[in-house]
């Protein structure tokens, strides 16, 4: 949750991708005041502290020759010193994020808007790094943090931003900003109805903010900034503006995930959404394998379930076999090769897969078989087994990231367009889309687009939309200035298969 202040008074528009219902980024006011919060829990902590600490400085006596019964009692009295030192040590550790963005002009490609600023939260890790969200460094220009209770901005190095996953990586060079920081300790993933602590610097002032809720469920969940599907913690804890990035603490003091969209609806409230541990250690182990984001892996295919009992028969699938029927593949994708519709995929990786697309995940729970596919890194090789012509088949596939025709996001990059007698040639993204359309570009851009949008597929790697996105008005395009957004099919007879192969044409 981003909270963004608009230079010269002026609202920022369309700074982030959304969706009717998740919101990435929100105005709602915090329901919790963060001053009178930070005072309680400050002062809180300190009386336990202090207690905690009298208890370690009593008098100990050892085991050997010593009253093992009043060695127990004082370990018992010491027991929650580490508890309450570890709790106050990550709270300090939530640092506030300050970027100013510079977002492209996709419709004036040559042009970059105005920029704007905002702020978010996030929090120290080991080896000198900071965690945050994708969206709260989107199109940075300068990112500057600064610690809890300190009256100093550091300039940041952005390392990584992971676009499908919504999370970025930070360091600070500045020795100064490392005095006195603890890392947090990531925790297991926790469970149904476990306690979680939202700690960030939301709207509604400038120090820090606790909010407290509980898990209420777990599931593979749209993440909105990025347009992906990854497992996700809904919780009941208030998310507002600027808790982006921020840390959920468990009970004993661990990072269990990190805020980053909330619920908006008439019908629900104090619904937020957590990025948990599995999603965030894959993005810091693929940073730190590959040297960089890579990515999450995708299996490329469109399924459909097999719980129709007449449409499992005609598959030739026996009375002990499930799965899920392939619909189409991605032709850009490796298992290309190896898959073909109407396969049935039975299991993936040896774990069997439902006729309603889940899998087993923890006790007396089930989740989407794609799970399994995210937990992969790119490269990685899964055994995927299908039932082909009622005979099972086993094939070793190596993974890959999957393209879409059009690109959700440009990645940090400017938009490509090429411009020749006036005629503005560009490409179609759907930051281009909003950029013309408007938030709601999904009711209000081109039929045609659209499909291409969600149902078509790219036949090759570097393939692309390409649009006359205006025609500047000149001498030598007399009744061609009412062009706009049309696709460019072909150039004298030649199919245009991208940008740069127009312009070379």
């Amino acid at each position: 949750m981003v909270d963004n202040k608009r230079k010269r008074g002026r609202k920022p528009k369309n700074q982030a991708l959304e969706t009717p219902d998740l919101q990435p980024t929100t105005t709602a006011t915090a329901t919790t005041s963060s001053q009178a919060t930070e005072d309680v829990v400050v002062r809180r902590n300190l009386r336990r502290y202090s207690r905690a600490k009298t208890a370690e400085k009593a008098p100990r006596i050892e085991a050997n020759g010593g009253n093992s019964a009043h060695n127990l009692a004082v370990d018992a009295e010491v027991a929650p010193v580490w508890a309450v030192d570890r709790a106050v040590l990550a709270m300090d550790a939530v640092v506030k994020v300050f970027c100013v963005h510079t977002e492209p002009n996709f419709s004036l490609p040559w042009q970059r808007k105005r920029q704007y600023s905002s702020s978010s939260s996030g929090f120290v890790i080991a080896d000198r790094r900071v965690l945050t969200n994708a969206h709260s460094v989107e199109h940075y220009t300068q990112v500057k943090l600064k610690k809890r209770g300190s009256d100093t901005k550091y300039v940041a190095t952005v390392l990584a931003i992971g676009t499908e996953c919504d999370i970025a990586m930070l360091t600070v060079d500045d020795d100064e900003f490392w005095e006195g920081m603890s890392p947090v300790e990531f925790g297991n993933l926790p469970a149904l109805q476990d306690a979680v602590t939202v700690v960030g610097y939301p709207i509604g002032g400038d120090t820090i903010s606790v909010t407290s809720g509980v898990v209420s469920r777990l599931e593979v969940l749209s993440y909105v900034h990025g347009s992906t599907e990854l497992l996700g913690l809904q919780i009941d804890a208030a998310i507002n503006a600027g808790n982006s990035g921020g840390p959920a603490f468990n009970d004993k003091g661990s990072c269990v995930g990190i805020a980053f969209q909330s619920l908006k609806h008439d019908d629900a409230e104090n619904i937020g959404y957590v990025i948990p541990t599995p999603v965030i250690l894959h993005f810091i182990q693929d940073y730190e394998k590959n040297g960089g984001y890579t990515g999450f892996p995708i299996l490329g295919v469109e399924w459909q379930k097999m719980e129709n009992p007449d449409l499992r028969m005609s598959m030739g699938m026996k009375a002990d076999q499930k799965g899920v029927r392939i619909r189409r593949i991605d032709p850009t994708v490796p298992e290309f090769k190896f898959l073909k519709p109407s396969d049935i995929i039975l299991s993936f990786d040896g774990v069997d897969i439902a006729n309603d697309g889940t899998v087993p995940f923890r006790l007396g729970e089930r989740i989407g078989f794609s799970y399994l596919v995210s937990q992969k890194y790119t490269g990685d090789m899964a055994a995927v087994k299908v039932l082909r012509n009622s005979e099972p088949h086993k094939f070793d596939i190596m993974l890959g990231t999957h393209r879409k025709l059009i690109p959700v996001h440009n990645k940090g990059k400017p938009p490509s367009y090429y411009i020749i007698a006036g005629f503005v040639f560009t490409t179609v993204s759907v930051p281009y889309l909003r950029s013309e359309y408007g938030k709601d570009y999904g009711y209000d851009a081109p039929v045609k687009l659209l499909v291409k949008l969600l149902h078509e597929l790219p036949q090759s790697p570097d393939e692309q939309i390409v649009v006359v996105s205006q025609v500047l008005v000149a001498d030598v395009n007399i009744g061609y200035e009412d062009i706009v957004n049309t696709q460019v099919y072909a150039f004298n007879g030649q199919p245009v298969k991208n940008l740069k192969s127009l312009a070379s044409m």
